[in-house]
């Protein structure tokens, strides 16, 4: 491992994290680049569920809804957009990442699963307060594009729905029989929304009623890491991914997991373009103090397994 100083700077070269970055890296959920007012636009499904004059208006830094903590996202005019796919590419080369998730409910997102089989492979994102239209949704995603996930933000939904909730059931059973993983955010979320449904502990009753599913937490399980690293002792098919935090700030309790027992629970991802450019994710990642052995795993091979990606 390198050494760390007190502020935070890496001290020498990581050797073990150099070596796996060379192998190869995989992104479990990547946006497609758009321009200011495309991400605007965008995130009006949750500014609808906020009360706050500043969330609603995009106003105070909160262009984006979560904006007070991710202050230096990427950005683009739109005179500098050109095409989004091969500027997904472009940013995916510069940094080492060979393989990337994507959500194919963007168009442009479905046209890099086309262009680019062998780089991307298909995420949706669902609703459970569609019912079986949700379920059908997923069925017909995975006719056409093989989906590697199935995503939701139960906090971002109107009405919100607890990850326990009967709605999602349907949902949780489609997963096993299709053999994708669940992914969802946990924890509190960024915007200004209630977290409640989210909390960690309404995971263990599905991973207890589903043994089959699947379940990947995302954007980090805040405050309550310590819970999700007891989950994942107790449940086999729950894993951890780093998404929407910046390396620097990763969770004690996550890093002393994976340097453990928990090697090969732990799952990279970035949060780009959303939140995080990859320049500062790849500056921070070497000074994360995992074990030697724990860095190609986090940055290739637990993706690979868990996801089913054929790479």
């Amino acid at each position: 491992m390198s050494e760390m100083a007190s502020d935070g700077s890496t001290q020498g070269i990581n050797e073990a994290f150099a070596q796996a970055l060379a192998g190869g890296v995989v992104d479990t959920a990547v946006g497609v680049p758009k321009s200011r007012e495309e991400m605007f636009a965008f995130y009006e499904f949750i500014r609808r569920g906020t009360h706050d004059s500043e969330s609603k208006e995009g106003s105070g830094g909160l262009e984006f809804p979560a904006g007070y903590m991710f202050k230096e996202a990427p950005k683009w005019e739109a005179d500098d957009m050109t095409d989004p796919v091969d500027m997904l590419c472009a940013e995916l080369e510069a940094v080492g990442i060979h393989h990337a998730i994507v959500n194919v409910d963007d168009e442009a997102a479905a046209r890099a699963v086309r262009q680019h089989p062998g780089r991307f492979s298909a995420q949706i994102n669902v609703d459970p307060n569609e019912g079986m239209d949700a379920v059908r949704r997923i069925v017909r995603f995975n006719d056409e594009f093989g989906l590697k996930a199935v995503g939701a933000f139960p906090a971002g939904l109107t009405p919100q729905v607890p990850l326990n909730d009967k709605k999602f059931y349907p949902i949780y059973a489609k997963c096993v029989e299709l053999g994708i993983p669940f992914c969802s955010t946990v924890g509190v979320p960024g915007p200004r929304i209630p977290f409640g449904v989210q909390d960690v502990a309404l995971i263990d009753e599905i991973c207890w009623f589903f043994p089959e599913l699947t379940f990947v937490m995302r954007h980090g399980a805040e405050p309550w890491a310590d819970l999700a690293v007891k989950l994942m002792l107790k449940w086999p098919n729950l894993y951890y991914s780093t998404t929407a935090f910046a390396p620097k700030y990763y969770p004690r309790e996550i890093i002393d997991y994976a340097n453990t027992r928990g090697a090969e629970k732990i799952i990279w991802s970035g949060y780009f373009p959303a939140g995080l450019s990859y320049q500062r994710i790849f500056s921070e990642l070497p000074g994360v103090p995992f074990r030697d052995h724990v860095w190609p795993k986090f940055l290739r091979e637990n993706a690979a397994r868990v996801f089913n990606l054929d790479i």
